[in-house]
């Protein structure tokens, strides 16, 4: 789908999100939050929608969030206005595929349900990368395409009709695991029957190599002092 198309669905979604969609993902939901809240540092949620999350943080995090559809972050606003959340978070409307964000800034990123909705996801893992800091957790929760099955067969039969549902139900679990510049730590098919799926994916620490020391530097090591 294209940026204009997603807001477009999200809008209508927005009224109805907590009750509908939510309901639907809140297993998944509670256990990457139980992870998440297992970690210490700073997080950036990407896709914060209507903030279905946030009164799951563990208190004083430091939490941002974002989202493209603006019918949706107002909700996310709305909540954390009302000032009985564990965390103050800050949110802002941005296209995950071009943060505003520099490199290596957050301890944690994290993406639920998000990526087989974006636009080019490759370039949201690529973005996620980025802002994560090395050391840090890319912690994603999404629908991956069935291989074999009736399941596949109707996440086929969903994924062929244009438009009307905003998630791509043949979503390829590739764009995630094997995303460049991370390693899978973590997978965990989620109940019900594993339509849902934890991945846990760690940005590597640079390996810091000393400077070689020059011949000259190496002969007047090796020679005794008179």
């Amino acid at each position: 789908m294209r940026p204009e198309q997603v807001e477009t669905a999200y809008a209508r979604w927005a009224p109805i999100y907590d009750w509908s969609f939510g309901k639907l993902t809140s297993v998944a939901r509670r256990r990457t939050m139980e992870y998440v809240s297992g970690r210490d540092g700073s997080v950036l949620e990407v896709g914060v929608g209507t903030g279905l999350s946030l009164g799951l943080y563990p208190e004083g995090r430091p939490v941002t969030g974002i989202d493209y559809s603006a019918d949706m972050l107002a909700r996310a606003q709305d909540k954390a206005a009302q000032g009985n959340l564990p965390v103050t978070p800050e949110l802002h409307r941005m296209d995950a595929r071009d943060m505003d964000f520099p490199d290596d800034h957050f301890d944690t990123v994290l993406a639920m349900h998000v990526l087989s909705v974006v636009p080019e996801p490759h370039r949201v893992m690529a973005e996620m990368t980025r802002v994560c800091r090395p050391g840090g957790e890319i912690v994603v929760a999404n629908h991956f395409a069935r291989e074999t099955g009736l399941l596949h067969l109707a996440e086929r039969a969903i994924s062929s009709i244009p438009g009307t549902v905003g998630w791509h139900s043949d979503f390829e679990r590739e764009i995630v695991t094997e995303a460049p510049g991370l390693r899978v730590a973590h997978y965990e098919p989620l109940p019900p029957l594993g339509v849902m799926t934890l991945v846990v994916l760690e940005k590597p620490v640079p390996e810091v190599k000393l400077p070689e020391a020059s011949p000259r530097a190496a002969e007047a090591v090796a020679e005794p002092i008179a």
